[in-house]
């Protein structure tokens, strides 16, 4: 089987992967996927896309994340391996589609605006 080289993104996180047939090895910026996320949470994230297609153990990847905290990389990561099992099997589609896993997260923090202490929030108002 061929590599698969696929990219996702999240708020200012970008993750590169690379996917190939092994024995689900997940290797997160040189380390291994649950030492770089340490929560649960976190690793169901990074999982769900083998679990929804049933693919547990049959890939290993090399995944290289940049920007962002721990959430946005952990999501940016789980939409690139859904991009790589779709490339890799089209009929994988319609099960991630319809969890959402193939939909870039288009939300982003909002910028500061000038006169203000945060994007929405004002100074306190004194009328006297």
């Amino acid at each position: 089987m061929s590599v698969t080289l696929t990219l996702g993104r999240r708020k200012t996180a970008v993750a590169r992967l690379r996917l190939e047939s092994g024995s689900g090895k997940f290797i997160v910026n040189g380390r291994d996927y649950k030492q770089y996320f340490t929560t649960e949470i976190m690793h169901y994230v990074v999982e769900q896309p083998f679990i929804l297609t049933d693919n547990v153990g049959k890939f290993d990847f090399k995944a290289n994340l940049d920007g962002g905290g721990i959430k946005g990389q952990a999501e940016a990561l789980r939409l690139a391996i859904s991009r790589a099992l779709v490339e890799l099997n089209e009929e994988y589609r319609p099960i991630l589609k319809e969890q959402g896993l193939m939909r870039r997260d288009p939300r982003m923090v909002e910028r500061k605006k000038p006169g203000r202490p945060k994007a929405r929030k004002r100074f306190q108002f004194s009328k006297r």
